[in-house]
């Protein structure tokens, strides 16, 4: 969450010779099903094509209507959802789930993935997307590419670059253009100054922009009601991210850092922790996301995981009675509320996407919209709910398939028995 070296990131760096590795495995490893082809990405450069696959005998669940299409046949091809009904015809490799429930890939909209392995561990547990929150040195633009090329077990990744924070830290090193960021005297702090680090980003392949309000919960040293940038200084980021459908995503505890947040024209709010109740209308009223990283929260209280200060235990514990309220008050009013770890998706992390919507039911949202959290209203957030979130055709060919129904209890989600992200299997059995 800091441009500085965090203990996240370094679990990060040292995960980076085992995702090189993930890499190097033959594509085999990672997709089966059929031939491998190529073709041209929107770069030039050679991208896999998905192999054609049908499941058949799925319980469809379809988040948007809610409703379960029995005996269903959903046919993928060149990584699209091609066919869907009861009575299409299978072709390619076909996959009998029994009747099993079929959901969209899900979505993870807030997470700090800066490896192979790491993007391999959050598709294997149902992250067919995710949202970056920043890297120290554009790993997430890598991996955005890696997801494209296909066959590596690699989510669609939406990359934000580096953070657009007051202190840098080594990620200054991540572009020779910021050298001179490095020489002013109170860090990133003026219009001129959050233009130029955002489009920097926007130029190295960023297609979000991870700023902030207030401090970190994560330091001890650091109050989290503390405010870092105020609604001019946003709104200045905000302005220079104009162009990107996906827009800006703003770290923020405390209301009046949140307020400042809506009011510059962020996107979404991660955290809001002690938003109050006339922010929360303010949210409602602009159609502004919140995402609660309830598990990163929770990650703070309990012992090991990528917090492990115990001076933070306390903290963890009180922001969480204010977390609850805010997220109860947030669903109560209507602001769309989207799911995202905050997690790095290495061996430290004690979270998934599917904790967080476990979480966000814990809290008082229905099954179905805790559901929705992590597909349709994801898909919302990220300006992409033409493509993403539900299985009908012409969306992407993302899905998750376990023998549970997710509706009567979201425990069904903790035994994937597949998972398909853009056509290719990268989880069976």
């Amino acid at each position: 969450m800091q441009g500085s070296l965090t203990r996240r990131q370094a679990l990060a760096a040292g995960a980076a010779a085992a995702g090189a590795a993930a890499i190097g495995r033959p594509a085999g490893a990672q997709a089966r099903g059929g031939d491998d082809h190529d073709s041209r990405g929107e770069s030039g450069s050679p991208n896999r094509v998905a192999p054609t696959l049908s499941l058949t005998g799925a319980r469809l669940l379809d988040p948007g209507s809610g409703e379960v299409t029995e005996n269903t046949t959903i046919v993928f091809e060149k990584g699209i959802v091609r066919r869907v009904g009861r009575r299409e015809r299978p072709a390619g490799r076909v996959i009998d789930v029994g009747g099993a429930f079929v959901l969209p890939g899900l979505i993870d909209v807030h997470v700090h993935t800066a490896t192979a392995a790491a993007a391999q561990s959050a598709v294997s547990k149902g992250a067919t997307t995710v949202r970056s929150a920043s890297t120290s040195f554009f790993q997430d633009v890598g991996l955005k590419a890696m997801g494209e090329y296909g066959g590596l077990g690699i989510p669609r990744v939406l990359p934000a670059g580096l953070f657009v924070t007051p202190n840098l830290g080594d990620s200054l090193l991540a572009d020779p253009r910021l050298a001179p960021l490095a020489a002013l005297p109170d860090g990133v702090r003026s219009p001129e100054a959050l233009r130029f680090l955002t489009q920097v980003n926007i130029s190295r392949g960023a297609e979000v922009i991870k700023t902030r309000s207030t401090e970190r919960a994560g330091l001890p040293e650091q109050d989290p009601r503390q405010q870092v940038y105020d609604e001019r200084q946003l709104r200045a980021v905000v302005d220079a991210a104009r162009r990107l459908p996906g827009g800006v995503l703003a770290h923020g505890h405390g209301d009046e850092g949140v307020r400042d947040s809506v009011l510059a024209g962020v996107r979404s709010v991660e955290h809001g922790t002690f938003a109050s109740a006339a922010t929360l209308d303010l949210m409602r009223a602009r159609r502004t996301f919140l995402t609660p990283t309830i598990s990163a929260i929770i990650d703070i209280i309990e012992p090991g995981g990528e917090y492990t200060d115990p001076r933070l235990v306390q903290r963890g514990r009180d922001m969480l009675v204010a977390l609850r309220a805010t997220v109860a008050a947030a669903y109560e009013r209507g602001v769309p509320i989207a799911a995202g770890t905050d997690t790095s998706y290495t061996a430290a992390s004690l979270s998934s996407v599917v904790t967080e919507i476990k979480y966000l039911a814990d809290l008082g949202l229905t099954k179905l919209d805790a559901l929705r959290a992590a597909t349709t209203t994801a898909a919302a957030l990220l300006a992409r709910e033409r493509e993403i979130g539900r299985l009908k055709p012409g969306y992407s060919a993302d899905a998750v398939v376990m023998a549970g129904n997710p509706l009567e209890n979201l425990a069904a989600l903790d035994s994937l028995r597949l998972v398909v992200a853009r056509g290719w299997i990268v989880r069976e059995g």
